[in-house]
């Protein structure tokens, strides 16, 4: 048998990425890129004047089809791969991502009469508007005698399943009738791929409260928090999951048709684009934190035994890599936040520096504050311009900037951002390792690492850990397109196992960032401050922000 191939596409918050991979050697052939028509959905509905509240995101799933299907088709025509070599395809996709539809799949914003009812759209993983049944759920659970709350670090937030779907019941309930199954986008692309409605065990696992020896709480438990609930497994869920790596089918002939793949094409189970990311850096044994470091930051670290530790988004047996119990946290905010500051806060003649220089705004920022000492700008701050995902698990919470003067510059502040995010990557760090999970070192992929080497630098002096780059560029789409070939087989000129697709198509880059022992000495002081504004504003001593927020929302 010759050269084999497979394709992974990754779902992001924008766009959808392509990639068509050589399942031997890991080289990428191909990639497509293309961004959603209607993008992130957070001011108004589609085509009409129904305003969002404050807090939402919602998406169209028909971009995930279109974006699909082009990226597809146009790596398969660059690369000049025959259709009869690509054995396999994967996807992932941010979660919790998902949607209200009928039995046969029609999501419920493709029905005319509720198009323009916001709860029947996509609710993106950062929709933060069912805060309130968050709330409500933890404490009930905080109350239960079911120990699930201790998994996923002693809350549940509101980007996951149930609050999302208590407040679709909540403020719509036509829609909560109306829908036949509550699914995960990841889950619904690949059912739209294979005409089979087949379920992951990864997004059930960490978005769900479900596990894999317990299953879901009890009905009593959802009984608790809404008599309309009670039955809500039953009604709008599914028990019966498959774990990563496993085939979900073979491509439906129009979907053969639409990516120019042969009909039957083996089609791996949805999974997410943090998970999806351990194998193709090499993270396939417990002691290295995977860092997928964009928009947001997730991490992802193994473990062999299931241990609780507060405040992290959750603990899967089999969640990223057969054998292991996988670890998740986060950042709500990272490359947002550098993004807002360069949008909102810089003067025009950087801008025109940088046009006349051939920069970029954040090359010309990032080399002005690589010039700059640790502690030099005499700035500090709060990463949590999206709230906090870990480890206070709270999306009430905002950002702050400690120690401005009339005398402080842009670059100034745009490095005291970045070395807030790395602050706040380290509180992540030391949450693991005070509950027994140890990191030895870091792993970075994602679309950071590789335009800012001054970032990787600060992240490197603040965690005091030696940090390794991905070689792939593409790290979820990749990993996405080996559990593709994992779904195939071996015999069908895939792989056995994600292990065995690790161990040929996994790359990390020689060269890694070393932490300067001076800056770590110098950071180190700054932590300590950061650690104190961190608990003051964060554990409930000042809860100004929260104040703040509800006067906004008011």
């Amino acid at each position: 048998m010759g050269n084999t191939y497979s394709i992974g596409v990754d779902f992001g918050t924008e766009s959808a990425r392509a990639v068509l991979v050589d399942v031997t050697s890991g080289h990428v052939v191909a990639t497509a890129v293309k961004n959603y028509p209607y993008g992130v959905i957070d001011d108004y509905l589609p085509d009409s004047e129904i305003k969002l509240e404050n807090d939402w995101a919602l998406q169209n799933p028909n971009d995930y089809m279109d974006c699909l299907t082009e990226t597809v088709r146009q790596v398969v025509k660059e690369s000049s791969v025959a259709a009869q070599d690509i054995v396999g395809l994967g996807i992932d996709f941010t979660a919790c991502t998902v949607l209200p539809v009928k039995a046969d799949g029609t999501p419920l914003c493709n029905i005319e009469r509720l198009s323009d009812e916001p709860h029947s759209w996509v609710k993106l993983w950062k929709h933060h508007a069912a805060q309130d049944e968050a709330n409500r759920l933890n404490e009930i659970a905080e109350n239960s005698d079911d120990s699930f709350l201790s998994r996923y670090g002693g809350k549940i937030s509101s980007e996951w399943l149930f609050p999302k779907l208590w407040q679709i019941l909540n403020e719509a309930p036509e829609v909560y009738h109306e829908m036949d199954s509550f699914i995960e986008a990841t889950d619904w692309v690949t059912w739209q791929l294979t005409g089979q409605d087949v379920r992951n065990s990864c997004t059930a696992g960490y978005k769900a409260i479900w596990h894999k020896q317990n299953g879901y709480p009890e009905p009593s438990f959802f009984k608790q928090l809404d008599s309309r609930l009670e039955n809500v497994v039953a009604d709008k869920l599914s028990r019966e999951f498959l774990p990563v790596g496993s085939r979900a089918g073979g491509l439906t002939n129009e979907m053969a048709d639409k990516t120019g793949l042969l009909s039957g094409t083996s089609v791996a189970v949805g999974n997410v684009d943090a998970h999806v990311s351990a194998p193709p850096t090499g993270v396939t044994e417990p002691g290295r934190m995977l860092m997928i470091m964009g928009t947001s930051t997730c991490d992802i670290l193994l473990g062999e035994k299931e241990k609780m530790v507060p405040g992290i988004c959750g603990v899967v047996e089999d969640g990223a890599v057969p054998g292991y119990y996988a670890y998740e946290a986060g950042q709500s905010a990272v490359g947002d936040i550098f993004a807002w500051f360069v949008d909102n806060a810089i003067p025009k003649d950087y801008f025109k520096e940088a046009e006349k220089r051939e920069m970029s705004i954040h090359q010309l920022l990032e080399e002005k504050a690589s010039q700059l000492d640790v502690g030099e700008s005499g700035l500090l701050a709060l990463d949590w311009l999206n709230g906090n995902r870990s480890v206070l698990v709270d999306v009430d919470l905002m950002g702050l900037i400690l120690g401005l003067t009339l005398n402080t510059k842009p670059e100034e502040i745009y490095r005291a951002l970045i070395e807030a995010t790395a602050f706040g990557k380290r509180i992540i760090i030391e949450a693991f390792e005070d509950n027994g999970v140890p990191v030895n070192d870091l792993v970075a992929c994602g679309g950071l690492p590789y335009k800012n080497q001054m970032l990787m630098q600060i992240y490197a002096d603040v965690t005091g850990k030696e940090i390794s780059v991905s070689g792939h560029p593409q790290t979820p789409a990749v990993g996405a397109s080996m559990f593709g070939a994992v779904a195939a087989g071996e015999s069908k000129g895939g792989h056995a196992t994600i292990a065995d697709a690790a161990g040929q198509m996994a790359k990390i880059q020689d060269e890694k960032v070393i932490p300067i022992q001076s800056n770590v000495e110098r950071y180190e002081t700054l932590y300590q401050e950061y650690k104190k504004l961190h608990d003051y504003f964060g554990r409930g001593e000042n809860d100004v922000m929260k104040t703040l927020k509800a006067m906004k929302d008011q």
